[in-house]
């Protein structure tokens, strides 16, 4: 599994550690990654992502994961939320249906 926010993109950075005799070695800063259901109103149950808090702040921020979604456009997702995109249009185009059948 990787340390990357499925939303946002963010992932892990490097820099170094400086001491006080400005001694220089290698870190590694971690994003603060949260495991977290969103309630996503067209597919109907929570899903499970692994975000950041910024992305969770962003999602909430734009009404929801399916708001969120559908107003972001594809070339800023990454691969796991264009299926969950896909996913809730075709929910939607198939709650649409239903409604004007």
């Amino acid at each position: 599994m990787s340390r990357r926010c499925e939303i946002t993109g963010k992932g892990v950075l490097s820099g170094n550690n400086v001491s006080h005799a400005n001694n220089k070695t290698r870190r590694r800063f971690l994003p603060n990654l949260q495991v977290t259901s969103l309630l996503s109103e067209s597919l109907g149950h929570e899903v499970r992502m692994r975000l950041s808090t910024r992305g969770i702040r962003t999602v909430e921020h734009n009404g929801g994961i399916d708001a969120y979604l559908l107003a972001t456009p594809n070339s800023k997702l990454t691969g796991e939320a264009k299926l969950l995109k896909r996913r809730i249009e075709r929910a939607r185009a198939k709650r649409a249906d239903a409604a004007a059948a």
